[in-house]
């Protein structure tokens, strides 16, 4: 019996550490900062309503505690995740889903 493996499409790996011109430009990018926002929920206020916030103000959100979170970069959802408590006590993301579109434009 053929190994399945072999029957599979060769792919392209691109060795990082590979010293080409080409992918030193390519391995550089690797390098730039990008802003990763998480979007949690939405509020709609009127002028009036935000001035009279303070402090001990709570404004409720379209969302529940435990509703997906979406991860954007420049307002393009890259993946998808629920929110957690980190071991040092502070917030983060914990990804279930990265949308197909965000897959093809990452390779």
């Amino acid at each position: 019996m053929a190994n399945p493996e072999e029957s599979l499409p060769p792919t392209v790996e691109v060795d990082r550490r590979e010293p080409s011109g080409s992918n030193k430009y390519r391995r550089s990018i690797f390098s730039v900062p990008v802003t990763v926002t998480v979007s949690i929920g939405q509020a709609r206020l009127s002028v009036s309503e935000i001035l009279e916030l303070r402090t001990e103000s709570v404004v409720p959100l379209t969302s529940r505690i435990d509703d997906p979170v979406d991860l954007t970069i420049d307002n393009k959802v890259i993946a998808r995740g629920e929110l957690v408590e980190t071991d040092d006590g502070c917030l983060g993301v914990k990804i279930t889903e990265i949308p197909e579109q965000a897959q093809d434009a990452i390779g």
